[in-house]
């Protein structure tokens, strides 16, 4: 007998459309393989769904805060039914992105500089430690967001609109902007899925490259890199995963450059949409979108 699957997407974050979409998508593949299907937004009624419908397995696809940053997880394992994707503690040391770049530096892996910026410090004081940290330009983004939600690349002339624009955060990480090639690299549990290289047509894989198929990025699989440096660039992966606690699928995002790797961030909820990476890299490697959400739901769990 099939179990019966609640998909929890949508919720209110920036990235709630993709959110949709990706419960959407894993619904229909479901549906068609003869599972029994409930989905719902994590609203007020999710207590009494859980209740009424009662799950076997609950698949998390939602995306941004409150979704990946350990609040879905902390009310998911109150709830007490197994769950998709990372746990509470992985899942939010994950989405803060000094947090985990602390936890990256100090294991010794290689990431871009960084300053985190609050509104209550002045631009010329914040210049001058760009100018003896690192230099421009730099790219800035919220903390705690997904998807390169909000994410600039600046130069000191239009640093301070940017950050004004920002101002909502109330902080912001001031990242060393590394130039080279972008490369994204999968992980499920203890597999090394593979990797993916991108090329977007705009400055940077924001989120129109990776959510509109009209701006036109192109995908490259396999990679163009030695076996050696493959090794290492899931060597990096898996161990992050590690460090980080994470179980499910994780994707750690690269810049390539000067023969070093430099993790970006690590995603505990990595998109599962048709542009999504993912399932291309899964694809590529002879994994069809069924079976890896199948790997996905025997993987569920909680108080992890």
């Amino acid at each position: 007998m099939k179990k019966k699957i609640l998909i929890i997407s949508g919720g209110i974050s920036k990235e709630r459309e993709i959110s949709l979409q990706t419960g959407s998508q894993v619904a229909k593949e479901l549906k068609k393989n003869g599972y029994k299907i409930k989905t719902c937004e994590p609203d007020y009624e999710l207590f009494n769904i859980t209740k009424k419908y009662k799950p076997n397995l609950i698949f998390n696809a939602l995306y941004g805060q409150y979704g990946e940053d350990g609040y879905i997880q902390s009310i998911l394992e109150n709830i007490g039914i197994p769950y998709t994707h990372s746990g509470v503690i992985s899942s939010a040391k994950a989405m803060d992105k000094e947090i985990s770049k602390k936890i990256f530096i100090k294991n010794k892996i290689l990431t871009p500089k960084f300053i985190k910026f609050s509104y209550d410090r002045s631009f010329s004081e914040l210049n001058l430690n760009i100018k003896k940290k690192f230099g421009f330009p730099v790219v800035i983004k919220p903390i705690n967001e997904g998807s390169s939600v909000n994410v600039y690349i600046c130069n000191k002339s239009n640093l301070k609109r940017r950050l004004k624009k920002l101002k909502f955060y109330k902080e912001i990480l001031i990242e060393q902007f590394i130039p080279g090639r972008e490369i994204q690299a999968a992980i499920l549990g203890n597999i090394k899925l593979g990797a993916i290289e991108l090329i977007p047509k705009r400055k940077f894989y924001d989120y129109e490259a990776k959510y509109n198929s009209k701006a036109k990025t192109k995908h490259i699989i396999p990679v163009d890199l030695t076996k050696k440096k493959f090794k290492e660039l899931m060597n990096i992966s898996l161990k992050v995963h590690k460090l980080l606690g994470c179980r499910g699928v994780t994707r750690s995002d690269f810049k390539y450059y000067k023969n070093n790797f430099y993790l970006l961030e690590t995603n505990t909820q990595p998109g599962m949409t048709k542009l999504s990476l993912v399932p291309e890299i899964c694809s590529y490697r002879g994994i069809s979108f069924i079976k890896l959400i199948r790997l996905l739901l025997d993987d569920a769990s909680t108080n992890k």
